[in-house]
C-alpha cells in the first residue's frame, strides 16, 4: 500500500513539473512622458487610449519607459488586474521618469525586484558617463502561475545622446543579468535602447540572449519611434530580448489606434509571444 502511494505521489509530482506553459505575451511600451507639451498628443488627450490598448492587448508582463508617477497611477486605476514596480530615476522614489514593470496578477506573481542606475555608481541615483539623463534598469523575479515556473524580466531605457552611456549602460545590464541568474531561469529584457539593430553596443547582448525581432516568423518592418507619425523607414529602436524560451511565435509593432486617437504614444508598443 505504501509503495503504491509513493508511486502515485511521484507520478503526481512529475505531472505537476511537466505542465505545459501557456504562451507568454510580453510588451515594451515607451509611453512618452506625461509632462511634455505635445499639443493634441499630450497625455490628457491620449491616456484613455493608452489604457484601452493595454486592456485590449492584455500582456502578461510589460515594461514602460518615460512614465511619470501619475501615468503609472492612471494605468493601475484603469487596468485593475495589473500591479507594477519601479522607482523614479531622479531620487530613487517617485521623482522623474520610471522604468516600471507591470504584471497581470491573475497570471504572474512577483517574487523580488529592484532598480539600479546605468552609471559608475549603480546603487544610488546617478548620472552615468556621457549621458544626458539619469538612466535606470528595473529587474523583477516573477513566477508564471500557469506552469509554476520562475523567470526574470528586466526593463530599461538607454540614453538618447551619450554613445558611451549606451554602450557601458548596456554592458552593465548584461553583467547584472549574468550575476543575478545563477540558476539559469528564463530571462526577458525589454526597452527603448535608442539604437538601431546594427549598433555594435548590442553585440555582447546577442551572445547571451535572442532578439525577438530576428526570430519571429513574421514582423512588420517599420520604425517604433514614429514622432507622432512623422518618421518613416524600417529600423526600430525598441526591443524584446529573451533567453530560456524555445521560440518567439509572434512579434507585433502595434500601430492600431484606440478611441479615435491616432497614437497612444510617440512610440508604437512592441508585443511578443514567447513559448
Amino acid at each position: 500500500m505504501k509503495k503504491t502511494l509513493f508511486i502515485l505521489a511521484a507520478l503526481c509530482s512529475l505531472f505537476a513539473c511537466s505542465r505545459p506553459q501557456t504562451p507568454l505575451k510580453v510588451m515594451t511600451f515607451n509611453v512618452r512622458m506625461g509632462v511634455a507639451n505635445d499639443q493634441e498628443n499630450s497625455w490628457p488627450n491620449r491616456r484613455k487610449a493608452a489604457a484601452d490598448m493595454i486592456l485590449d492587448q492584455a500582456p502578461a508582463v510589460f515594461g514602460v519607459q518615460e512614465a511619470f508617477d501619475f501615468q503609472l497611477d492612471y494605468f493601475l486605476e484603469q487596468c485593475p488586474k495589473y500591479q507594477c514596480v519601479g522607482v523614479g530615476r531622479e531620487d530613487g522614489k517617485k521623482e522623474g521618469e520610471h522604468m516600471s514593470v507591470f504584471y497581470d496578477t491573475t497570471r504572474i506573481a512577483l517574487l523580488d525586484w529592484g532598480t539600479y542606475w546605468l552609471s559608475e555608481t549603480p546603487d544610488v541615483p546617478s548620472l552615468g558617463w556621457d549621458a544626458a539623463c539619469r538612466r535606470t534598469a528595473t529587474w523583477t523575479l516573477l513566477k508564471d502561475l500557469s506552469c509554476d515556473k520562475e523567470f526574470y524580466f528586466v526593463n530599461t531605457h538607454l540614453d538618447h545622446v551619450g554613445q558611451e552611456a549606451r554602450r557601458k549602460g548596456l554592458a552593465l545590464i548584461v553583467d547584472r543579468i549574468g550575476q543575478m541568474n545563477p540558476k539559469g531561469f528564463p530571462m526577458i529584457l525589454t526597452g527603448d535602447f535608442n539604437v538601431y539593430p546594427d549598433d555594435p553596443c548590442l553585440t555582447e547582448l546577442r551572445t547571451m540572449m535572442t532578439d525577438a525581432w530576428e526570430t519571429a516568423p513574421e514582423i512588420d518592418e517599420g520604425p517604433t519611434w514614429h514622432g507622432w507619425g512623422t518618421v518613416s523607414g524600417t529600423r526600430h529602436i525598441d526591443y524584446i530580448f529573451y533567453s530560456g524560451y524555445q521560440k518567439c511565435t509572434s512579434l507585433v509593432r502595434l500601430t492600431k489606434s484606440y478611441d479615435n486617437v491616432p497614437f497612444v504614444s510617440d512610440h508604437y508598443p512592441v508585443i511578443a509571444v514567447l513559448e
